[in-house]
């Protein structure tokens, strides 16, 4: 495997996991039983802490031992996607909240 630092790629790819990630989200609480504004906003709150616990935002730490995420994606050709830096889902958030809310039935 190669590690390879491409920021656009990385940066598509990581909407596309924080999207995936809301959508689950999304339908997990559906299934829980959230509608509303109470589901957008939920589905909102977890996204953004998942997502910044990935991007290492917060400190983690456990038992005196300190973890620090670093995200890359592997292409179908077995190439490490990396940024060159921590991800930044977090700042995805809000917009994708919007679309995957815009996109989703009426009864949600």
């Amino acid at each position: 495997m190669q590690l390879k630092i491409d920021a656009d790629t990385f940066d598509q790819y990581q909407q596309i996991l924080i999207r995936e990630l809301i959508e689950q989200i999304r339908l997990r609480l559906v299934e829980a039983g959230l509608t509303g504004q109470q589901l957008k906003e939920s589905t909102a709150h977890i996204a953004f802490s998942v997502a910044s616990t990935i991007d290492d935002t917060s400190r983690i730490e456990m038992n005196g031992v300190e973890v620090k995420p670093c995200l890359t994606f592997i292409t179908e050709d077995e190439q490490h996607i990396y940024s060159g830096e921590n991800s930044y889902m977090h700042e995805y958030v809000a917009e994708l909240i919007n679309d995957v809310f815009n996109q989703s039935t009426p009864s949600d």
